[in-house]
């Protein structure tokens, strides 16, 4: 019986090296400085390479040696499939990514969503493999935004939290995109409004994943400083109105889902059937609520004034009133600050600028 022969003893550097009587160096330069060597013995490097079965330097290696990963991680406290769902946070992650590819970084999703353990979540930072992170839309009090910290890594926060101490941050004034809207809404005669939010703390109100009417003390004091603006904006247009702030009627959805919109504009219409218009602060939720009022044979805007807020490209299709935020720019400038910090190594703010589209999905109350 014939003996199977011995396993090949897989190419190294070294191995390399010695069969075309080169240093290592020469080799090592053939993948990663090749302007060093002549087109010819870079040619006859990986041809011999690939005939040997050489597969490069290792990377694992390299980062040790360099101490640079080639990598830059983005840190969303939302679901992993939030990412490529909501459309705003998909051109966010877009203009990341083209900003990556243009510096030669690589881009890595942190996966620390709602569904994993704290100490999973935290583990998952430690570990990860970057050069730097891009913090988008945490609430002030995440648990993982210290053990980003900690890494003591170029950081950039997108959004929220806000004077996160030696960060960069790129945002836009929530407050003021939001106001704008508010007082077209107000000046066509709306004096009953609804306002459905996203989520305004990590936890759950009162343990229950379904939309509910936000108390005043949850409305006055939430942890993510992006709805707190925006409820904000709804709020200074009232006031200057002269109506009162206190009769704004605020949902909140916990779960971004498809029918979130929907599910809390059935709760503020229960809570205060006059409402004549909602203002959504995203347009996901707007969406959704248009879909529930037309099943229900409310039209928009004959019946009810719905707006939105980001921009998104099916809400403009649709003619949502809404506020037009640049994600795609958002993603790119945080992944430009991130590769290229200021010169004076002091943290900076940028604040892009947002327009008011007012569509047609607006209109006076019957």
């Amino acid at each position: 019986m014939s003996r199977s022969p011995a396993p090949r003893r897989r190419a190294t550097l070294a191995s390399l090296a010695a069969e075309l009587k080169v240093s290592r160096t020469t080799i090592s330069n053939a993948y990663n400085r090749p302007d060093q060597l002549s087109a010819d013995l870079r040619e006859r490097v990986l041809a011999t390479a690939k005939r040997m079965g050489y597969p490069g330097p290792d990377p694992v290696a390299r980062s040790l040696r360099t101490r640079k990963a080639g990598a830059v991680g983005l840190m969303i406290t939302e679901p992993l499939n939030y990412s490529f769902s909501d459309p705003a946070a998909l051109d966010f992650v877009a203009g990341l990514a083209e900003s990556c590819e243009e510096a030669g970084q690589g881009l890595l999703l942190v996966a620390i969503g709602p569904n994993r353990s704290v100490t999973d979540g935290s583990a998952a930072v430690l570990a990860a493999g970057v050069d730097g992170f891009v913090v988008y839309s945490a609430s002030d009090d995440d648990p993982y935004l210290p053990v980003v910290l900690q890494r003591h890594l170029p950081v950039v926060v997108v959004d929220q939290p806000k004077d996160v101490p030696g960060t960069s941050r790129v945002c836009i004034d929530d407050r003021d995109g939001m106001r704008r809207l508010a007082e077209y809404v107000v000046g066509l005669g709306h004096r009953d409004i609804g306002l459905l939010t996203m989520r305004l703390g990590r936890e759950r109100p009162r343990g229950s994943p379904a939309p509910s009417v936000a108390d005043p003390e949850r409305v006055a004091s939430p942890h993510f400083h992006v709805q707190r603006e925006r409820i904000g904006g709804v709020c200074d247009a009232m006031t200057a109105a002269g109506l009162d702030p206190k009769s704004l009627t605020v949902v909140e959805s916990y779960e971004h889902v498809p029918t979130s919109g929907g599910a809390a504009a059935e709760v503020a219409l229960a809570a205060n059937p006059r409402i004549t218009a909602l203002m959504c602060t995203a347009d996901l939720l707007a969406l959704s609520a248009m879909d529930y009022l037309r099943g229900r044979g409310i039209y928009v805007p004959g019946q009810m004034t719905v707006t939105g807020f980001d921009g998104i490209p099916e809400a403009l299709r649709r003619g949502l009133a809404t506020v037009v935020q640049p994600s795609l720019k958002k993603g790119r400038r945080a992944g430009e600050l991130l590769h290229n910090p200021p010169r004076s190594g002091l943290p900076v703010i940028e604040v892009l600028d947002t327009d008011v589209v007012r569509g047609r999905t607006a209109g006076p109350p019957v």
